[in-house]
């Protein structure tokens, strides 16, 4: 199988908050590691931004640049949405059609918006996702805090099977070769 990583709206707008995404040091630190790895092994970087005219995610702002300690490389793909959905309204499936991608590697944030609803959509797709389980993040909420809503959708998201293909959560180290665990 194929494998891209899709790294969804890690923003200026969201990660250069007081308070910041819980654990969101270590995450930008895991999701720079990911993309090397999936550059080494061939698989498409693909840079979700999430934009809303009039905000500070208004398209070509600063808040909707990129986190300046993500390091994205010559050749990587940007994809800009307006939904959480990362497919919705978007080139997306093409470009994964057109790099032959047949799983996906999901990283980023928000965990209960935008990773949540792309999870689920790719697998409505038929197409696989190792979610990169250390390497999503939120803000704390006041029903939960980011640790446990991440916690949360590490365990659920690969309970549904009724897609009929795989979700796996997997910690970003154990993922060697984009898409690929470590096996035990």
């Amino acid at each position: 199988m194929t494998s891209a990583l899709l790294v969804i709206d890690v923003q200026r707008a969201l990660f250069e908050t007081s308070p910041p995404p819980f654990d969101a040091a270590a995450v930008l630190t895991r999701i720079n590691a990911l993309a090397d790895r999936a550059r080494a092994a061939g698989a498409p970087v693909i840079y979700v931004q999430h934009e809303s005219p009039g905000t500070m995610m208004a398209h070509g702002g600063s808040g909707w640049d990129l986190d300046t300690r993500l390091t994205p490389a010559e050749g990587d793909i940007r994809i800009r949405k307006t939904t959480p959905d990362s497919f919705l309204r978007t080139g997306l499936a093409q470009v994964l059609a057109d790099a032959g991608a047949t799983q996906l590697v999901v990283c980023g944030y928000a965990t209960e918006f935008c990773v949540d609803t792309t999870v689920r959509r790719a697998a409505g797709l038929g197409l696989p996702v190792t979610l990169a389980a250390d390497a999503h993040t939120t803000h704390d909420k006041p029903h939960a805090s980011g640790a446990r809503i991440r916690d949360h959708h590490n365990a659920t998201l690969p309970a549904i099977s009724s897609f009929g293909v795989k979700i796996a959560a997997v910690p970003a180290a154990e993922i060697y070769a984009c898409g690929q665990a470590h096996e035990s």
